[in-house]
């Protein structure tokens, strides 16, 4: 599935966000378009719409809710540690 900018008018064109819920879905907002793996469009129905992350949802690509039942769960970004002064000075 890809997703690209609706064909709306820039002028009249809402902007797109897009948010991950912790242990749930994508929350996406504003005007984009919905393509399937034949390139064939999907109408989510709504102007806000949950994109599913766990695999587990029966209307797929849309969440119903089944991360719940199955304990989807996702973990923090990793983070890279900060460079300290002994770093450096190890490198240099």
């Amino acid at each position: 599935m890809t997703a690209e900018a609706s064909a709306r008018p820039a002028a009249t064109a809402r902007p797109v966000s897009i948010t991950a819920c912790p242990d749930g879905p994508l929350l996406v907002r504003g005007d984009l378009a919905l393509f399937d793996e034949h390139g064939a469009p999907i109408e989510p129905g709504r102007r806000t719409f949950a994109l599913c992350r766990c695999g587990a949802s029966a209307v797929r690509p849309f969440c119903d809710g089944s991360h719940k039942l199955v304990g989807f769960r996702t973990g923090p970004p990793p983070r890279t540690p900060a460079v300290t002064f002994e770093d450096e000075v190890a490198e240099g």
